[in-house]
Parts: structure tokens; C-alpha cells; sequence
């Protein structure tokens, strides 16, 4: 039966009001009937019924227990919208908020539970999370705390540029006091762990400094030299091929042209800004330091153009895809964790 299979991926829905229905149900389109079978969706099959009918695809998707005996439809594990839902398209709504973080629940539970490898994840809308009750930054905090992770870090993956954060979601005051020698050092080790599961032999890291051209040796303030010059010092004690740190008006270019794999960004803006200007529509979110695996769009719910059939699912593809270079690192070392 599906219910003892090992399914590749689990994407969930996403806010039910967004754009996530309609890119997942392209993203499933495109794929081949193999990469099909080993995709199991979470969420509301009626709402996948519908977002396949607004892109005008003729897929149509089978409980999770009735997949195996009919495997010409799409398999779900079923989150159903309550009766009584009010989830009106385009719109921030509880209803939504709701649906988004049982679906996110309930794939967690799936790869606890060894029925599939690696979450991809449709966007959600954190207002909606809220006004929900559940009071999460977003997927990479909810996923912490159901997994019981004590941390986790936010990578921006792209072919040409990659960034691992220091700190993501708070704000500019708090991304300060967060830049602390523990916590760069513990960026690294994540970054360096994940580049190792996909079969890189000596990841390159560069990290960025915080203040501008590193605080000029305190001119500009003395974060660089206080805590993140130690931490690369300790790192290359322990063997990591670490650089920095290196201003961050240059190390995102150095990284670009090859010299590095990887960029640890000292918080959200400063990473994310080089690597949406370099890949906006194919930079993937991935969650590291969690024990499960997980990988995301890099874009929001788009509400203004939500259930109207012209969702571009590019991003989706390119999260996807990246969830099977992870299943195949999965295969290759059984035993590794991140």
C-alpha cells in the first residue's frame, strides 16, 4: 500500500488563497511519469482538483492510500479544508493561515515517519499564520519547532551565488546583537555539512563582514574584529577553508565569479539582496541545520494574481529539482545528517 512507500518529495500546498496550488499543479505537469510517481502532494486534493482546472491541466490527484491502485493520479495526503473555511482567493484569511501549517505539519510527520524524503514547500503568508495562532517567522522557525530543532539556517541556493545567514527574520538592531563568534562559527559548520551531503570535497566559504570594509579596523564600528576575524580563526584551526571577513561590497562578486561556494551573509538583506539580483526567478530557500530536509520557493503567496491561471511555477521547478539533488545525496550516504 502507499502508506508504507518511500516517497522522493512531499510538497505542500501552501496558503490556499496564493499562487501555490496553480505552481505545483505546473511543476507536476512538466514532470516525467517517473518523477511523478516518487511525488506525493500534502494537502486538499479539491483545491489541486480546481488549480489544475485554472492552468488547464487535465491532472487529477488520489488519496495517499488509493495511489498505489490508481497510478495514473497524482498521490496526496490529505489536509482538507474545514466545511466551514472561509478562505476567499487572494486574501490574507485565518482559514488559510490554517490549512498551511497542517499541511506543513503533516509532511513533517511524512518524513519522520519514512514516507518521504524531502519537504518542497509552496509559499505561505505569515499574516495569515497568524491570524491563525500560530505565531511563527515563517517555515524555517515552524519547521525548528516541530522538529525540535534548538537552531536553524536560511540558504539562498543559486547556480551562480549561494548565501547562508547569520540571521534572517528580525530586525536590523537584533541581526547585530546576533553576530556573535558562536553562532558565525555554527553557520559555517552547517554550510560546510550541507555542500559535503552534496558531494563537494572542500567547500569554499567566505564570509561577509557586517560593518562597512570590515570597520576599517574600528573606525566603523569593531564587530569584525571582535567576533567575526575569531571565528574564522577558529575555523581554519579546525581544517574549514573559511575566508574573511571580507566587505561585503566585493565577497558577493569574488563568490559569483567562482572564487567561492559559499557566502555566509551576516543577516537577511545582505544576502538576499546579491543573490535575487543574480537569480531572482531560480534562487531556492533551504533549510539547514533542521533534522529533516527541506527546500522552498523564494518568493511570496502573490495574492494579486492568485487563482488566475498565470502564475509562472519557473521557481517551483528549480525548488524541486533541488530536492533531488538532496534525495540523491540521501541515497549516496545513507548515514549522513545535516
Amino acid at each position: 500500500m502507499s502508506r508504507n512507500r518511500q516517497y522522493d518529495i512531499a510538497i505542500t500546498m501552501g496558503d490556499p488563497a496564493g499562487i501555490g496550488p496553480e505552481i505545483i499543479c505546473r511543476a507536476i505537469a512538466d514532470m516525467s511519469p517517473s518523477a511523478r510517481a516518487g511525488t506525493l502532494l500534502v494537502g486538499d486534493p479539491a483545491i489541486f482538483r480546481r488549480a489544475a482546472q485554472t492552468i488547464g491541466s487535465n491532472l487529477d490527484f488520489a488519496p495517499l492510500d488509493m495511489a498505489d491502485a490508481d497510478i495514473d493520479r497524482v498521490a496526496v495526503a490529505v489536509v482538507e479544508a474545514p466545511a466551514d473555511a472561509d478562505i476567499p482567493d487572494g486574501e490574507i484569511s485565518a482559514g488559510a493561515g490554517d490549512m498551511a501549517f497542517r499541511c506543513i505539519a503533516r509532511a513533517v510527520e511524512l518524513v519522520q515517519s519514512g514516507q518521504a524524503g524531502v519537504i518542497v514547500t509552496a509559499p505561505l503568508n505569515k499574516a495569515a499564520l497568524h491570524a491563525a495562532g500560530h505565531y511563527y517567522d515563517g517555515h524555517t522557525g515552524m519547521l525548528a519547532a516541530l522538529t525540535g530543532a534548538p537552531s536553524s539556517f536560511m540558504l539562498l541556493a543559486s547556480e551562480h551565488l549561494s548565501t547562508l545567514h547569520v540571521s534572517t527574520h528580525v530586525s536590523l538592531r537584533e541581526a547585530i546583537d546576533r553576530v556573535t563568534p558562536e553562532r558565525i562559527i555554527a553557520t559555517v559548520e552547517a554550510g560546510d555539512e550541507h555542500l559535503r551531503s552534496l558531494g563537494m570535497a572542500n567547500p569554499r566559504i567566505a564570509v561577509a563582514g557586517l560593518n562597512p570594509h570590515c570597520g576599517e579596523g574600528g573606525i566603523f564600528g569593531d564587530e569584525d574584529t571582535r567576533c567575526i576575524a575569531p571565528a574564522v580563526e577558529t575555523l581554519k584551526a579546525r581544517g574549514f577553508e573559511v575566508s574573511g571577513p571580507i566587505s561585503a561590497d566585493t565577497v558577493f562578486f569574488r563568490a559569483s565569479q567562482g572564487e567561492f561556494d559559499l557566502v555566509v551573509a551576516q543577516y537577511h538583506d545582505q544576502g538576499h539582496i546579491p543573490v535575487k539580483l543574480i537569480a531572482f526567478d531560480t534562487t531556492v530557500n533551504v533549510s539547514l541545520g533542521l533534522p529533516i530536509r527541506r527546500t522552498s520557493v523564494d518568493h511570496g503567496t502573490a495574492f494579486d494574481i492568485a487563482w488566475q491561471g498565470r502564475a509562472d511555477a519557473t521557481n517551483m521547478g528549480a525548488a524541486i529539482a533541488y530536492a533531488h539533488r538532496l534525495v540523491a545525496g540521501m541515497r549516496a550516504n545513507p548515514n549522513g545528517c545535516e
